[in-house]
């Protein structure tokens, strides 16, 4: 199960942090990715994280402003969203996948297994 939180109304320019905390002994070794939904649209993959903490990958749109992160150990992964702008605006989803490593990152909505409950970020201009 996945708890998400972190959520808000920000100005353009502005930072969000968003995490998530995983139940379930077995967090640590399974990717984790963040997903968002902006209204009217489908969910698209934000970024993701190996299950070591060690590799990310993002999607272009946000390479530069975002950062996922993991803490292993509390069972928590964050996404650190700054430079926010309008078009950031969604509901933000985070999520599990349990799926054997690949070199390339899983980044298909049907390749990850657990959801956390959307955590909307509105972003003002």
């Amino acid at each position: 199960q996945l708890q998400a939180s972190g959520g808000g109304l920000v100005q353009a320019g502005g930072s969000l942090r968003h995490s998530c905390v995983a139940s379930g002994r077995t967090f640590s070794v399974y990717d984790m990715g963040w997903f968002r939904q902006a209204p009217g649209k489908e969910r698209e993959f934000v970024a993701a994280i190996r299950w070591g903490g060690g590799s990310t990958y993002y999607t272009d749109s946000v390479k530069g402003r975002f950062a996922i992160s993991r803490d292993n150990a509390k069972n928590t992964v964050y996404l650190q969203m700054n430079s926010l702008k309008p078009e950031d605006t969604a509901a933000y989803y985070c999520a599990i996948s349990r799926r054997p490593y690949n070199r390339n990152f899983y980044t298909a909505l049907t390749e990850y297994d657990y959801w956390g409950q959307g955590t909307l970020v509105t972003v003002s201009s």
